[in-house]
């Protein structure tokens, strides 16, 4: 007895010692986002409100807002990305469904290797269809010399069209990638029952396949949306002339201007728009159960 009352302070402050508190195990990770990111954020919006006159004024503000060169940069950049991630989800959702329910030879194979076209940058697919379809590429090379004219007939690539074919090749896997599994948690038992009733192939897609895939759709399509609002190395590589997204015109402004004020609001703009519509779809999807 004496033994265990002598024991008993000793083992006293080992259980009197204070836990970490769980806010603590926080502050590292926020410390390394806020120097990695916000920091820098932080000195861009800084930078927009600071003239090279010096002082601090909103005036950079109200130049590039009163500039027709950034309304038709946000006009321009809006419909391509509009137009890219409807491509992107028709497209997206097409090859989804061949993939995941045509049986053919090497499926497995191609869905594993949209995985690892995921991991491609932008502008190695801007290449490739420059050499495929590039003024001097090979499809335009097999015309002129079938034909003997001096230029061969497929131009688009530097027109807002042809940025329009790389975004879509490009950002179409990652619409493809959420379908493909939402597809595969649907049970064939489903899809074989509804056959029996006599459904046709249309019907099922429309009655049962799309049901199951609208949250997958609106995870895809609001990725590619966003994506597409800051794509720079796609426009930069396809040489389109005259296509000026707000990407683009922060790097005309910052590097050929040395309008760095100038081009801060215009990266403002560009965040502020890309973490609206993250929100947005965050609501949406949220009231749609996604």
């Amino acid at each position: 007895m004496a033994s265990a009352v002598a024991a008993a302070p000793a083992s006293a402050p080992a259980g009197s010692r204070r836990r970490i508190p769980p806010w603590a195990w926080a502050l590292p990770p926020v410390a390394v986002l806020g120097l990695v990111f916000l920091y820098p954020l932080a000195l861009v919006v800084q930078q927009s409100f600071r003239p090279d006159t010096g002082g601090t004024s909103a005036q950079a503000y109200g130049d590039v807002f009163a500039s027709t060169a950034f309304r038709e940069a946000l006009g321009t950049t809006v419909w391509l990305a509009v137009g890219s991630t409807a491509g992107c989800l028709v497209l997206g959702f097409v090859l989804a469904l061949v993939i995941a329910f045509v049986p053919f030879p090497g499926g497995k194979a191609v869905a594993r290797f949209i995985d690892v076209f995921l991991s491609f940058p932008s502008f190695l697919i801007t290449l490739a269809l420059l050499f495929l379809y590039g003024s001097v590429g090979i499809a335009n090379g097999l015309w002129t010399d079938a034909t003997g004219a001096a230029e061969g007939p497929f131009q688009f690539l530097t027109t807002p069209w042809g940025v329009l074919l790389a975004e879509i090749t490009y950002f179409t896997p990652f619409v493809m990638r959420p379908l493909l599994a939402a597809f595969s948690n649907i049970e064939t038992a489903q899809l074989e029952v509804a056959s029996s009733l006599g459904a046709r192939p249309a019907r099922i897609v429309r009655q049962v396949i799309l049901p199951e895939a609208l949250p997958a759709l609106a995870a895809g399509g609001s990725l590619v949306l966003v994506l597409c609002l800051n794509e720079f190395g796609i426009v930069l590589f396809t040489g389109a002339k005259g296509v000026t997204t707000l990407p683009m015109l922060v790097y005309s402004k910052a590097i050929l201007e040395s309008d760095y004020p100038g081009a801060c609001v215009v990266a403002v703009v560009n965040v502020l728009i890309s973490v609206g519509l993250y929100g947005l779809y965050r609501v949406v999807s949220r009231r749609a159960g996604a």
